[in-house]
């Protein structure tokens, strides 16, 4: 009995320190002492979910969601249907795809889900400038190192630019450095 007991106190314990789940572990501790190995494995589901559930970096979306998330700024909030209709101007994308990628999106916390109408309607958690901000944060340092200089070369070799784009870099590039002074 006493081993049982120091269980259900641990569970209670960790029952506190997760927080929002204190009633459901703490009524799985007051099982009865034969069932430490159910308490454990409750208790350690339990940690799963609530784990899972805590606020992540946004995952980095795939090519596919790029383009949903682009429909999503470019129009706001859309229905399943707005967004098919919108992406099949440029591609061949069917119906049941295009709302598996949003409800794997709402998943990976990138759109959340209108539920209050008969159509849900979907909208980007995060601006447009934000999320390309973090994608290439996360490509200047996975690719180059976090050298800008070099993500910079190696833009502008792979295509021929404007002299309009090369003056707007370094109009760019002078703004940035007087923003530090």
């Amino acid at each position: 009995m006493g081993t049982d007991h120091h269980t259900r106190t641990r569970v209670r314990n960790q029952s506190e320190q997760i927080g929002g789940w204190r009633s459901c572990v703490a009524n799985i501790a007051n099982a009865r002492p034969q069932k430490s190995t159910k308490i454990f494995v409750d208790t350690t589901n339990l940690f799963v979910v609530w784990s899972l559930s805590m606020k992540k970096p946004p995952n980095k979306p795939t090519a596919s969601e790029l383009e949903i998330l682009r429909v999503l700024w470019n129009r706001g909030p859309s229905t399943v249907r707005e967004v098919h209709e919108s992406l099949s101007e440029k591609k061949d994308l069917g119906y049941t795809t295009v709302l598996k990628l949003l409800q794997i999106m709402t998943t990976k916390g990138t759109v959340r889900r209108n539920e209050t109408q008969r159509a849900h309607v979907y909208e980007a958690c995060l601006p447009a400038e934000q999320t390309k901000q973090q994608l290439a944060g996360d490509m200047l340092q996975r690719v180059f190192e976090g050298s800008a200089s070099q993500l910079m070369m190696h833009a502008l070799a792979g295509r021929k630019s404007s002299p309009d784009e090369i003056n707007e870099l370094r109009r760019l590039l002078d703004e940035y450095e007087r923003s530090r002074r």
